[in-house]
Order: C-alpha cells, then sequence, then structure tokens
C-alpha cells in the first residue's frame, strides 16, 4: 500500500474512533475480511439500524445523549410528531414486523417507498433496513407511467405509498406480476391495500435485525441519463451507512445536541444523506415539515419559529428566501447553511451573507458516490467552490486518458477506485454491466462533470460534460420530456436541453418540429397543451418551461440530434 493511501485510511480510523459509539471500529476487528476493493477493509456485516439506531436508543436509556427528539416532524395544521431514539428504535422494529411478518416479504426484497415528507418515510425506510429488505424511494411527483416503469424493472414485491398514488399504482398493478403487496400510508382505509398504520399499532416492539453483509443491497434509486430510462443505481449497506458513519465529523458536524431541517423530496438521494444517515449517525434531531408544496414564506416561519440551527437545501431554497422580505424575518437559532444538487451562484452566497451573517456551504456528490466534497464549518468559504474531497475518496480531475491533470488545469472529475475501491461507490447498475463499466475510465469513476482543482485543493464546477438537465436540484433526462412529447400528435420531432435561468438555474427547453396538421395552430395555444400533456404522462417537475417551433433540427452525420449545438445556441444566445 502506498504512503498516500496509508495516511487516508488512517485518517478515515482517526474520524471513526472520533464518534462516541460503543461498537467502534476496533470493535469489529475479529469480523474485518478483505473485500474486492483491495486492502481498504471493513466489517463483514453492517445493519444501520441495529448499529447506529439502537445504539443510541441505548445511550439515551443511560443518560449519555441530552434528552430531545430525534424525528420532530410539523405540518401547516399544527400537528406534530416527536420521537426519540428510544421510540424509533422500537417503532422500527415494529415497522421491520409489518413489512417481514404481516407481508411476509423475505430478505433481498424490493419495495417501492413513494411516500410525501411524513413521518412513516423514515420508519419504513429503517423497516427496510432492519429485515435486510431493498427500499427504493421515489418522489410523489411520478405518473403512472413512471411508477409502471419501476415496479417491473425492478420487480418490487410490495410497495408503501399514501392517497395521491393509489390510484395510480391500482392502474399499473395488473401488468406488474411481482408486485404482491400495497401498503397504504393514510387516515383512511381502501380496497385492495393493507392499512400500515393500523398494522403499526399491532405489531410486537420486538424484532431481531437481519446481520445484513455490508456489501448486501440496500438501497436501489432510479437515477435519470441522458439516454434511455432511468436506471437502477444499487446501494449496499457499506455504501450509505457505513460511510455516513465513517464521514461523521467531515462534513455538516453536527452534535447531539443539533437540529437540522432538510428540505429535499423523498425521491432524492439527499434526503436520506442529510436526514437519516447524516442526522442520525451523529445523534442529532432531524427536523421535517410536510411541506406538500414549496413555499418560501412557510419556510421562512419555520425558520423564526422553531429552535432548527443547520438547513440543509437546493440553492433555490436560497434563491428563493432571497426574494422575498428577509428583514421582517428573525432565525435566532440557524447557525450553519448547506447546498447541493446544483451550482451555487456567488451572488446568492454574497446576499444571504449580507442579509443573514451566515454563509452557505457547498457540498457535492451524486447519487452514485453520495457526499464526494464539502465545504465544512472549519473551511473557508470560496465563492463558486464544490469545495474538498471527503476523506474517504481521492478526487482528482483527469482528462481523456484517465490521466490526472495538474491544478488550475480543466478536465473530468473522477474519484479513484483503483486498485482499492473507497467505501461510499454505489454497487453498480442493476442488470446493467455495461453502463456501469462504461464511466470507468482508467483508475477512476467519471463523475461526467467539469472542473478545475485549485492549488489548495479545492474543486470549481465548470458544467456538465453530459446533458443532464439540473433544474433546481432535479436531475432530468432529456430523452424522459423527449419521449413524451413525441406522444402527442403535433410533435414530428423534438430535441430537449437546458436553458439558463436566473431563479432555478437552468430549465427544460424544447426544440419542437411540428406535423404538417399543426403548423397552422396558435402557437402559444398549442405550446401550453404541449406542456399540459408531458405534465400529464410523466413527473411534472419535468415539463419544458420553455419551447421554440422550428422547422428542422440539427444533426449529426449519422443522423442522431445535436443536442450540444442546440444547448450551445441556447447559452450564448442567453448570454
Amino acid at each position: 500500500m502506498t504512503m498516500h493511501w496509508l495516511r487516508k485510511l488512517q485518517g478515515v480510523c482517526t474520524l471513526w474512533g472520533a464518534q462516541m459509539f460503543s461498537r467502534s471500529l476496533h470493535t469489529h476487528a475479529r469480523q474485518l475480511a478483505p473485500l474486492p476493493w483491495g486492502s481498504q477493509e471493513v466489517p463483514n456485516k453492517f445493519n444501520f439500524a441495529s448499529e447506529v439506531m439502537d445504539h443510541w436508543a441505548g445511550m439515551e436509556k443511560a443518560g449519555r445523549r441530552p434528552p430531545g427528539p430525534a424525528l420532530w416532524w410539523v405540518n401547516d395544521d399544527g400537528d406534530e410528531v416527536k420521537w426519540n431514539f428510544s421510540q424509533l428504535s422500537e417503532l422500527s422494529q415494529q415497522a421491520a414486523n409489518v413489512l417481514s411478518g404481516v407481508c411476509g416479504l423475505q430478505r433481498g426484497d424490493r419495495v417501492a417507498v413513494v411516500l410525501p415528507r411524513v413521518p412513516e418515510w423514515w420508519l419504513v425506510t429503517l423497516g427496510c433496513m432492519r429485515a435486510g429488505l431493498v427500499f427504493m424511494p421515489g418522489t410523489v411527483q411520478m405518473k403512472a407511467k413512471d411508477i409502471l416503469y419501476r415496479l417491473q424493472q425492478s420487480k418490487a414485491k410490495a410497495i408503501v405509498t399514501g392517497d395521491e398514488m393509489t390510484q395510480a399504482v391500482d392502474t399499473v398493478a395488473p401488468e406488474c406480476p411481482s408486485l404482491k403487496t400495497k401498503l397504504l400510508v393514510s387516515e383512511k382505509t381502501q380496497a385492495g391495500w393493507l392499512d400500515f398504520k393500523t398494522l403499526l399499532r399491532g405489531a410486537s416492539t420486538t424484532h431481531h435485525c437481519v446481520e445484513t453483509g455490508s456489501q448486501e443491497a440496500a438501497a436501489i434509486y432510479f437515477t435519470s441519463g441522458t439516454t434511455g430510462l432511468p436506471k437502477m443505481a444499487e446501494h449496499s449497506h457499506a455504501s450509505l451507512g457505513l460511510k455516513a458513519k465513517m464521514d461523521a465529523g467531515v462534513w455538516t458536524g453536527l452534535k447531539t445536541s443539533d437540529i437540522v431541517w432538510t428540505i429535499s423530496d423523498t425521491g432524492w438521494i439527499l434526503n436520506i444523506l442529510s436526514s437519516l444517515l447524516e442526522s442520525w449517525t451523529s445523534g442529532a434531531c432531524t427536523f421535517i415539515h410536510l411541506l406538500p408544496k414549496f413555499d418560501p414564506l412557510v419556510i421562512l416561519k419555520v425558520l423564526s419559529s422553531y429552535p432548527i440551527n443547520n438547513l440543509v437545501g437546493a440553492p433555490i431554497v436560497y434563491r428563493m428566501l432571497l426574494q422575498q422580505n428577509l428583514s421582517s424575518y428573525k432565525f435566532p437559532h440557524l447557525q450553519n447553511c448547506f447546498t447541493g444538487g446544483e451550482a451555487l451562484l456567488p451572488e446568492t452566497l454574497e446576499s444571504w451573507k449580507s442579509q443573514t451573517g451566515l454563509d452557505i456551504r457547498e457540498f457535492y456528490g451524486q447519487t452514485e458516490t453520495g457526499l464526494t466534497c464539502r465545504v465544512s464549518k472549519t473551511m473557508k468559504v470560496k465563492p463558486g467552490s464544490l469545495g474538498t474531497a471527503i476523506p474517504l475518496y481521492d478526487v482528482q480531475i483527469v482528462d481523456d486518458e484517465g490521466n490526472v491533470l495538474p491544478p488550475g488545469t480543466e478536465g473530468d472529475l473522477g474519484i479513484r477506485i483503483k486498485p482499492i475501491r473507497p467505501i461510499g461507490i454505489f454497487s453498480g447498475y442493476v442488470d446493467n454491466p455495461q453502463k456501469t463499466a462504461a464511466n470507468i475510465r482508467g483508475d477512476f469513476w467519471i463523475l461526467g462533470d467539469r472542473g478545475i482543482k485549485d492549488q489548495d485543493g479545492y474543486f470549481h464546477f465548470i458544467g456538465r460534460a453530459d446533458d443532464i438537465i439540473n433544474s433546481s436540484g432535479y436531475r432530468i433526462g432529456p430523452s424522459e420530456v423527449e419521449n413524451a412529447l413525441m406522444e402527442h400528435p403535433a410533435v414530428a420531432e423534438t430535441a430537449v436541453v437546458s436553458s439558463p435561468d436566473p431563479t432555478r438555474g437552468e430549465v427544460v427547453k424544447a426544440f419542437v418540429v411540428l406535423t404538417p396538421q399543426f403548423l397552422s395552430h396558435n402557437q402559444d395555444q398549442l405550446i401550453k397543451e404541449l406542456q399540459d400533456h408531458v405534465k400529464s404522462v410523466t413527473a411534472p417537475y419535468k415539463y419544458p418551461r420553455k419551447m421554440e417551433f422550428v422547422l428542422d433540427l440539427p444533426k449529426t452525420v449519422i443522423g442522431k440530434i445535436h443536442r450540444t449545438e442546440l444547448r450551445n445556441k441556447e447559452w450564448k444566445r442567453s448570454g
């Protein structure tokens, strides 16, 4: 092992040892065994629910954690839920008994979890971990077509959802032979659905946690690409829970007395990283507001009314808050602000600092890699910088052959995965080894983003190397929007690209070639009709906010639409 990796591994062990876990790395010494990652050894077994949640429950009962909730949920109607770690431990054991006992799900079965920001999302996720089930989060903005694709591709045995999704699920369920169980989180019952809340109340509070392998599948996230339908990115218990345990202290620096509010859709990986893994690894409290729709005034009111001292959200959250009269609000408890998911504009950083006195600290990562770079509380904030790599990862800027480029040189961001594959990298795209291999260049996993590394080791984001559209933190594959548009009889051809937007960073723009019979139609009416059509067949956030009718589309010599040319013209024209 090189000195570089020895120092890296020593740093990881130091971070691990600094945590107050009774089961530290040294407790697992007898279980350690080499894995395919070379000499970076990890425990053979790991389960976040038993290793972290049950640990803090024990610390709580022993009086070694400050009194207070571990989960604090509120809504606009004044309803409130507060659970400490002991209660979460028991409730998640009940959830596991519902899933594995009443529902008869077996270790390794896949469970689609499509819930809004309700406490049950966290219970079901922990219950899946305990029972050795593979949870698959999804946004409640999905349409029947999206749900059908996910259920069929994953061969999910169960789905857990709320009232807003039952009709769509029932519509597609007959086409999903693997789907055996439908669990409803609601105040009312529905034919053909099991009542999760009733079953939870009647379930035993004792469940023997499955001793899951570190490399055993824990979760699947559907991630958009530039071509084709979403891919299934599989994470293991190590790449999620164990990485969070080893990352503790290098990102948010949460303490047991902290309360952190993560404003994120439950379908995105940021939600589990920040509001479950990071906060509960640190013994901190996760604050949740139902927030059925994004409302900056509600966010400001909540920040003013509750003792939230850590805020995590995409840059659009801060941009939208800055459009309000901040002088009318006081945030007496807020101390730390974090952002990721898209580039933070320097003017947003500057304006937030001048009006609140607080810095916004960026972090960077992907569904496949989790937290990759960050600006921690002890680091200098550099406008436009993603921060430095977390200790687990060796992040570099590389060229087209995978060679490391010197500081100040633009290239592709990559994480070194050879000779040691670091904890935190996902297991791969399910049933798609070719796609997984396509992202490997030399010794690096290529992140698909262009950047520069400065002399201090800070990374500066330049742009994406692919066509993914990142609007308000939502990653949107152009082909998904194009496929939806092509279903409309007015559309002969279409190409979808990003377009700059002062509020959302960028939005979806569609260039459309019309079929002959629609050429004489009123264009404004047709634009609205096409936008409504996209909203009706796929998640509403994907619809094209901008649309331009053209006579033809630029194509390559082999007839492929040249999206890059359209995107470059769009950004140059708006510059």
